[in-house]
């Protein structure tokens, strides 16, 4: 029984340069419950991640030898973990970069240990809840396939997979998502505060700007032209919304 319990305790990487941030996240992580890893540099972060891979990245963005958006890129092609980036920096490009190659949020320093918490739980937790999903979905028989049809996008719910006038689009597992939420209710505007407690998991913590970075991804990879948006469109002020 020891053993199971073992094997079921989730494990985070934690990387960051300044041994004291680590040694405070070791501290409150495993009094929480959870394995950990330590990296003090990016070259060391990637390697460790990939042979043990763990169940959540935290990454910070300044590090030594490789810093911590090279390592997110690295680790996202191979990896499909929640990456929540650590930053002491308070540009907004540092923060919106760290989303666009694939981090599932950022927290900056100095954050509260308690917010850190929360937003690894609903990470985690949303992590397995997908995981299941998928585990169930492979199960069913390949010609029971269940897809949500809008106009030109075609979502397959078994493969994880997204079509735009069947041409396959390369989108993150948030990504598809959060594109298979709206989906889900064509024509009906989505608060971005909904998106970020549906998809992220978070109902006191989280940015909203975090929704708006994932959504213009996903346009990226999804609209002819991202100006002038035929699929995700936006509605001023309120949310998004797939056109039906």
């Amino acid at each position: 029984m020891e053993n199971l319990i073992e094997r079921d305790k989730k494990t985070i990487l934690i990387v960051d340069d300044e041994q004291p941030i680590i040694d405070i996240l070791v501290y409150n992580l495993q009094k929480e419950g959870y394995e950990t890893l330590e990296a003090n540099d990016g070259i060391t972060a990637v390697d460790i991640a990939l042979e043990k891979k763990p169940d959540l990245i935290l990454l910070d963005i300044m590090l030594p030898k490789m810093d911590g958006l090279s390592v997110c890129k690295r680790i996202r092609h191979t990896l499909n973990v929640p990456i929540l980036m650590l930053t002491a920096k308070d540009e907004e490009i540092d923060k919106i970069l760290g989303l666009e190659l694939g981090a599932d949020d950022y927290v900056t320093k100095p954050f509260s240990v308690r917010e850190l918490m929360a937003r690894i739980k609903a990470n985690l937790r949303k992590a397995d809840i997908t995981s299941n999903v998928i585990s169930e979905e492979n199960r069913k028989q390949e010609d029971n396939t269940n897809k949500i049809i809008v106009g030109d996008l075609s979502l397959d719910l078994d493969k994880f997979e997204v079509r735009v006038k069947n041409e396959v689009m390369d989108l993150t597992l948030r990504e598809f998502e959060v594109l298979k939420y709206l989906a889900s209710q064509p024509g009906q505007v989505v608060t971005r505060e909904t998106l970020l407690e549906k998809v992220w998991g978070y109902e006191y913590y989280g940015d909203i700007r975090t929704v708006d970075v994932t959504v213009r991804r996903i346009r990226e990879k999804i609209e002819k032209d991202t100006s002038n948006p035929k699929i995700l469109i936006t509605k001023r002020g309120v949310g998004y919304y797939i056109a039906s």
